[in-house]
């Protein structure tokens, strides 16, 4: 029966330079009608895009697949007389009917049409015209725009001068404007908080922020609740999952034997560090290099754990060289993709096959993070020793006291951290043959690629002089990869969607002025994170209602206009958050070790080497059951399922972005978990206790699920449901249903009304719009 009302019951409640300023503003994408041709044809984003769908596998940077010795992506090949014809030339600038390329992608001969028609790929009479719009105007290449250091653009002028509250909203305006689209309206009080609370706090509002906010009238209410949100500790602890998937943050080793690890005092770090303001750039320089700055203190090495999160071996047999290459090909990884957005680690093997970075800068880079004094195979699994890696630290009682008073060190055990510390002498570093450990080729001396920015010269060549080439202002990566990351916090995805790619492979920028704009402007207010998001969630882009018109739908599917609110699965984490808080269950308490939550049985012991500390699982009890989803233990070889099957990472590896999915598992953990039901008891009898009638009782228990008040076709629904359930429960049926859980059962309740109004509750916890945020 209770499966059948789900049904029933969703139903009816669910329902850079100049040119590229240029490019921006005239490209294709700008303008409402598909077939318009943009004045001015920019390489990047007008050219590129088709040589890369229908011309680059076969004349582009893969010499494998090469057809004819033809190169289209470098300027100087295309410019050059043909291998097999040289007397003719692929392009020549400014002459469309001299070009081979104009010549064959016109042609109605089968014999020399390009694309072949064995390649089932057609140009579109439109990508035509561009081509031969850009032969004509001399056919420019241009260097990759996330390459070229960003410029802060001119605020775009719009017609709808009304709308926007910030710089923001007018570039996001000027492109819905040029495609003929308007923004929504703004969301409702209820909506926009709930919104808000969850961005901000990852936790649902309070019935007190709910009163409080929708009683005030004041043109400055929405901005007082940001303030107030933005100094809550929650906030912090929002803020750093984010950044634990991208520093690959877990609690296990990993590999075979997967033993226990205590990196947990850095993630209360990362938590300090957002709660603080801690700058962007002090931020990472001091997880890059803490150890290196002058004078170094001990919250700056704790915070170097950064660098020593990745997987470390603790088995017999192994090779401890091959395993040292791993963790410094690690690091060197996540610094590419995290910190620079790119994909270096293609280059391990090879000279990059897409992006201007060879073999040689691979290792440059790669000699940075060399020298750390380490070693592949330190000890097997066992005990305390065994938690940390050397280089390591360790925290006293007296730390706590002084100076890492933000480390959550609840007893007088031994605490130790894998930090960063260098060799006194530097080990030498080598090009690796097809990235073979054991085959090293030129010895090479640390450097940055040079497509990107050249090292200075005048910094040190250490891992401070590299954060400093980080943060010059002159590169062109570091603040827009940021900001792109952040904007996928609240919007759901990047203005670059492929947050980890910038590169030639990775997805062109929606709003790629937008992009520069807030790039800029973070570094020009000293890389202020707080600054950056409240900029966000106090545009009028954010505060639209998500509400989709059939017209909206058909222009801009994946909302890439903005046109519309945000609208997605909230992340795994949060999820059981939400569950916690609504109910009352949640223990707030800022850091400290990993749990042990409710999990089936045997999941540990079926897939280990049966040695050490996580070999079984031991599962917590009392407060430690009801802590926040970020502390929940994360061994590798076996993440938590209720968090995997929510897309929770496993913190393998480096990950900017999560994947979005809906499967029918997601709704059996709802329905099934027994930290859902619990709480679902536990609010039941919360209310119970409290004076008032049912419907009143469920209207607040719909409340501090949804965050809004149900309508009264809602309310009646979900009130017919506990008055059915509570005629039809029997005693054995009771008696199961209360069973679930270690909370205790307040005596005195009538336990057929507690497991019926139970049963409500946990229907508007699987509720669709429950876990989404809209």
């Amino acid at each position: 029966m209770q499966k059948g009302f789900f049904f029933g019951l969703s139903v009816v409640l669910l329902a850079g330079l100049a040119w590229y300023n240029q490019a921006c503003t005239n490209s294709s994408a700008g303008s409402s009608n598909p077939d318009h041709i943009p004045e001015r044809i920019s390489y990047n984003f007008d050219i590129r895009p088709i040589l890369s769908d229908k011309c680059l596998a076969c004349h582009g940077p893969d010499a494998n697949k090469r057809e004819a010795g033809l190169r289209l992506d470098i300027a100087e090949n295309a410019y050059a007389a043909l291998k097999e014809n040289p007397a003719a030339h692929a392009l020549v600038p400014g002459r469309p009917e001299l070009s081979e390329v104009y010549l064959r992608i016109t042609s109605d001969d089968t014999a020399t049409v390009m694309p072949p028609p064995s390649s089932n790929l057609k140009l579109t009479q439109r990508e035509v015209r561009l081509i031969e719009a850009w032969i004509k105007q001399g056919a420019p290449y241009e260097k990759h725009w996330s390459f070229v250091a960003p410029r802060k653009p001119a605020r775009p002028m719009v017609s709808q001068t009304n709308w926007p509250r910030n710089e923001i909203d007018y570039f996001i305006l000027q492109k819905q404007e040029q495609k003929g689209l308007k923004p929504n309206e703004d969301a409702d009080k209820e909506h926009l908080l709930r919104r808000l609370s969850l961005d901000l706090t990852g936790l649902p509002p309070t019935l007190e922020q709910m009163d409080r906010f929708l009683a005030d009238a004041s043109p400055r209410a929405y901005e007082n609740m940001v303030d107030q949100l933005l100094k809550s500790p929650a906030y912090g602890e929002k803020m750093a999952l984010h950044w634990l998937d991208l520093a690959r943050y877990a609690d296990s080793h990993g590999y075979q034997d997967d033993g226990y690890r205590t990196q947990w005092p850095w993630r209360d770090w990362v938590i300090h560090a957002f709660n603080k303001n801690m700058r962007y750039n002090d931020f990472v320089t001091w997880q890059l290099a803490g150890d290196l700055l002058p004078g170094s203190t001990k919250e700056q090495l704790l915070a170097t754990g950064f660098n020593r999160n990745h997987k470390i071996t603790e088995e017999g047999g192994v090779i401890p060289e091959e395993y040292r290459i791993m963790y410094v090909t690690d690091r060197n990884d996540l610094f590419g993709k995290g910190l620079l957005g790119v994909t270096l680690e293609c280059a391990h093997c090879h000279d990059h096959k897409y992006d201007p970075f060879s073999q040689k800068e691979y290792y440059q880079l790669f000699a940075f993070f060399n020298n750390v004094n380490e070693v592949g195979i330190e000890s097997v699994i066992g005990g305390p020793d065994t938690y940390a890696k050397k280089p390591l630290m360790e925290i006293s009682n007296d730390d706590v006291k002084n100076i890492l008073s933000f480390v959550n060190k609840r007893d007088t055990n031994r605490l130790i951290v894998s930090v960063m510390g260098d060799l006194d002498t530097t080990r030498k570093t080598h090009v690796l043959k097809r990235g073979a450990y054991d085959d090293p080729g030129e010895e090479v001396q640390p450097g940055t690629p040079s497509a990107i920015l050249p090292f200075d010269p005048s910094y040190p060549k250490n891992r401070l002089g590299l954060a400093k080439w980080l943060f010059d202002s002159r590169n062109p990566l570091t603040a827009r990869v940021y900001v792109n990351l952040l904007w996928q916090e609240f919007f759901g995805k990047g203005l670059v969607k492929t947050s980890g790619d910038f590169g030639m492979q990775g997805e062109l920028p929606s709003h790629p002025q937008l992009l520069d704009w807030l790039a800029v402007d973070f570094m020009e207010h000293g890389w202020d994170i707080k600054r950056l998001v409240r900029q966000m969630v106090t545009s009028a882009t954010y505060r639209q209602s998500a509400v989709v018109t059939p017209e909206k739908l058909a222009t801009d599917p994946d909302n890439s206009l903005l046109a519309r609110g945000p609208r997605y699965r909230i992340h795994a984490e949060f999820v059981r958050d939400l569950v916690l808080s609504s109910s009352g269950l949640l223990n707030p308490t800022v850091g400290g070790p990993s749990v042990k939550p409710y999990q089936p049985a045997g999941l540990w012991e079926g897939a280990t080497s049966g040695r050490g500390l996580l070999s079984m699982y031991v599962q917590d009890h009392g407060p430690s059951l009801y802590r926040r989803g970020m502390y929940t233990l994360i061994k590798r070889t076996v993440p938590p399922p209720a968090m995997a099957i929510f897309d929770a990472s496993n913190r393998d590896l480096c990950e900017t972005k999560r994947l979005k999915t809906n499967t029918p598992l997601q709704a059996l953990v709802m329905m099934n978990d027994p930290a859902v039901l619990e709480a679902s008891r536990v609010l039941a009898a919360r209310l119970l206790q409290e004076r008032g009638d049912m419907p009143g009782k469920i209207g607040k228990a719909f409340r501090l699920i949804v965050s809004r008040k149900p309508t009264e076709q809602e309310l009646g629904i979900l009130h017919n449901y506990y008055e059915n359930a509570r005629k039809k429960l029997t005693k054995t049926g009771v008696d199961k249903a209360l069973a679930v859980g270690e909370h205790p059962i307040p005596a005195g309740l009538d336990r057929t009304q507690l497991a019926a109004l139970m049963r409500v509750v946990t229907t508007i916890y699987n509720l669709e719009e429950t876990i989404t945020k809209s």
